[in-house]
């Protein structure tokens, strides 16, 4: 009986947002390279992360080692994606005074809930 040699394409699909993820998950790619990149190994990934195959995860790495520079790409521009996205809510967003509303609002709840259990 001979081995028939045959090559599985990565289990990865980019979705509408061109976020790549892994197939049959909502895992993105950069959470696996990210794991291995700080000393995970494929079985530790999978332990952090249970929805993923063993199989996946060392493809994904081989994936990763051979098209490194490529990857690299894609994961500075998620990061600079996702820190615009957080640039754009900091501007759009009126921090003044947080604190004080929140506790105004606090201590109406407490107020409402005094006299409801005061009837």
């Amino acid at each position: 009986m001979s081995l028939v040699l045959h090559c599985d394409p990565p289990p990865l699909h980019t979705i509408e947002d061109g976020t790549v993820r892994i197939v049959g998950t909502r895992i993105p790619l950069e959470i696996v390279i990210e794991e291995f990149k700080d000393g995970a190994t494929a079985e530790e990934i999978v332990i952090h992360y249970p929805t993923l195959k063993l199989a996946d995860v060392y493809t994904i790495i081989g994936f990763y080692l051979k098209h490194k520079s490529e990857v690299e790409a894609y994961l500075r521009k998620q990061e600079a994606d996702a820190e615009a996205i957080i640039r754009k809510i900091q501007t759009n967003q009126d921090l003044n005074g947080i604190r004080e509303r929140l506790l105004a609002r606090q201590a109406v709840m407490r107020g409402n809930d005094a006299s409801a259990s005061g009837r």
